[in-house]
């Protein structure tokens, strides 16, 4: 009895796998923006489809085929982590006066609503690139009224279509994204 035991427990631990690397995002630094700042700005989570809206790195090794990276993860739900990194973004650039969360209590003059359209690495073509879409509305928070929008892209040569490579390429591509994105709404509101 001992041995069957001890054969099943082996053979168990031989099929563990072990986890993945997690990484985050990083928020770009050092985009300080000239002149006083103005205007309280809340972030919406960005809404995303559902391959998006996951912990899981997103991989595109064909046109129209959307895979998962085995060995990566990233270290929350993406729109989550997306809307924590713009946060820090703009509160690096010291532009606006404040910069917060819906539901945080908080009364803007401006809402920041956005979509990923795309956040992957895509090994389709000759060489893996990695490519952030992001498309932003800025909104009048008091009426509702749309005062601005904008769709953000950046494609970053990826050194290898998976592991930390390819996540150290998108989140290359999200830092450009990212300042292009501040830079934009810090001068409409």
């Amino acid at each position: 009895m001992l041995a069957v035991v001890a054969a099943v427990s082996l053979g168990a631990c031989s099929g563990l796998k072990s986890p993945p690397a997690t990484f985050d995002l990083t928020a770009p630094r050092g985009e300080r923006i000239g002149g006083a700042p103005r205007g309280q700005l809340l972030v919406a989570e960005p809404v995303a489809l559902a391959i998006l809206d996951t912990d899981r790195v997103v991989a595109r090794p064909a046109t129209g085929q959307v895979a998962y990276l085995s060995d990566v993860q990233w270290s929350d739900r993406l729109p989550k982590l997306l809307q924590a990194r713009l946060l820090q973004t703009f509160e690096n650039s010291s532009r606006l006066r404040a910069v917060g969360r819906p539901g945080e209590r908080l009364t803007g003059d401006f809402q920041l609503v956005t979509e990923i359209r795309a956040f992957q690495v895509t090994s389709a073509g000759a060489e893996p690139v990695a490519e952030v879409e992001i498309a932003a509305k800025l909104v009048n928070d008091r009426t509702g009224r749309i005062f601005g929008a904008r769709i953000f892209r950046a494609a970053v040569p990826a050194a290898d279509s998976a592991g930390p490579p390819a996540v150290n390429a998108i989140d290359q591509a999200f830092g450009d994204v990212a300042r292009e994105l501040v830079r934009w709404a810090s001068g409409l509101v």
